[in-house]
């Protein structure tokens, strides 16, 4: 026997079963590595109205204002319908005013945008669900390209094809 050094207990030989018949039951001190495989924790469901199948995955939101952002995310799980819900508030927000700032127009906001595209796809694969009894699922609304506020980002998307049309063409 030989005492570990941040222990005062002595360590003892390890006497397992021998042969491809030995079983061991979950949690049991025989088994060779000292206890059965951990149960896996339930899978949590949807952090607003409970409902499962959930999936965790985060959305996120972007404000631009000339030299100051703004970053939002919300963490799931979500269900299908609160996640598609989600998605469509957040992205919408987006499109309205992640575009006011130079590194915004550029990089951020299409980053987001990316970022929800792939998250309303998970969320999408999921199968519908009923929310757990005494709360409900978030509404859903209209989809993002049926919502006339999203169409603001036309707006600095036509200034920066103005703006890079008039230094390729005046650049001569």
């Amino acid at each position: 026997m030989t005492t570990p050094p941040y222990n005062s207990q002595p360590l003892t030989p390890h006497t397992a079963p021998q042969g491809p018949a030995a079983t061991y039951p979950a949690g049991s001190p025989q088994s060779p590595y000292g206890y059965g495989q951990p149960a896996q924790a339930p899978m949590p469901g949807c952090r607003v109205c409970g409902a499962h199948p959930a999936e965790g995955f985060t959305v996120r939101a972007h404000q631009g204002l000339l030299v100051v952002m703004r970053f939002e995310k919300l963490d799931g799980p979500f269900c299908r319908t609160c996640g598609r819900a989600v998605i469509r508030q957040m992205t919408t927000r987006t499109l309205l005013l992640g575009w006011w700032s130079p590194l915004s127009l550029v990089a951020i906001t299409p980053f987001t945008l990316l970022w929800n595209l792939v998250a309303h796809r998970k969320f999408s694969k999921l199968p519908a669900s009923t929310p757990a009894p005494g709360r409900q699922s978030l509404p859903e609304g209209t989809p993002v390209h049926r919502r006339p506020v999203a169409y603001v980002a036309l707006i600095p998307a036509a200034w920066a094809v103005w703006a890079i049309t008039g230094l390729i063409t005046h650049a001569g």
